[in-house]
């Protein structure tokens, strides 16, 4: 059996997490499918910024960076912009800072339309 790349094995791990806290947020908190839907993205975000974070300490492999400003994309620019900060990491990478201010200009249009055009 050929072997995945980790582009994507990633992402299908972040895809999977990703339905699975937002099926949970969806049965246990009761929450509007939109927060629902940014809240498990931004759980999934954060614990790859971790896991990458320590990763990068120790020579482990890598999640790859196209999987990171994916689930940022995905809804996830709240656990991005956390894990950037509790982390420390990617941060002197101008492309992670582009990517997360897109996201989170991009989602805060869509909460707009969401919640008060439509």
């Amino acid at each position: 059996m050929p072997k995945r790349k980790p582009k994507t094995t990633f992402s299908i791990i972040a895809l999977a997490l990703s339905l699975l806290a937002l099926l949970a947020i969806l049965y246990f908190i009761k929450l509007d499918i939109f927060w629902a839907w940014l809240l498990a993205w931004s759980v999934v975000t954060f614990g790859l910024y971790g896991y990458d974070k320590a990763q990068s300490k120790i020579g482990g492999g890598r999640v790859p960076e196209m999987v990171l400003h994916l689930s940022t994309l995905a809804g996830g620019a709240a656990g991005a912009w956390a894990g950037r900060f509790v982390f420390r990491h990617k941060t002197r990478k101008p492309a992670f800072l582009a990517a997360l201010i897109i996201s989170t200009a991009a989602w805060l249009g869509l909460g707009y339309w969401y919640f008060v055009v439509r």
